[in-house]
């Protein structure tokens, strides 16, 4: 087991534009399910009628993701701006004394 235990710290993860992101993914899921709609019979008659509700659901999930990453982003906003108020508030208070 001491074989596998890390021997440093981890990185912080890297934040970029996760809404965007997770928005771009649900909106290709989307497109790709109705670019295969009119080819139903088709992946029908080879058995292959999974890839489309792959893409709906994958639609559908993503649907979920954007409101996850939008109440993560809002929340760490939130919390930044209240280490903001809480350090503003602690100068002014050290320059008052």
């Amino acid at each position: 087991m001491a074989k596998w235990t890390p021997k440093h710290e981890a990185p912080e993860p890297l934040e970029g534009p996760v809404v965007a992101t997770i928005t771009g993914g649900t909106i290709v899921w989307f497109v790709l399910f109705l670019v295969q709609l009119p080819f139903y019979g088709w992946f029908d008659e080879h058995g292959h009628t999974w890839w489309v509700w792959t893409c709906l659901a994958g639609g559908g999930l993503g649907f979920i993701g954007i409101w996850y990453v939008r109440r993560r982003d809002a929340a760490i906003k939130r919390t930044q701006a209240e280490e903001t108020d809480a350090e503003a508030g602690r100068a002014s208070s050290a320059h008052t004394d």
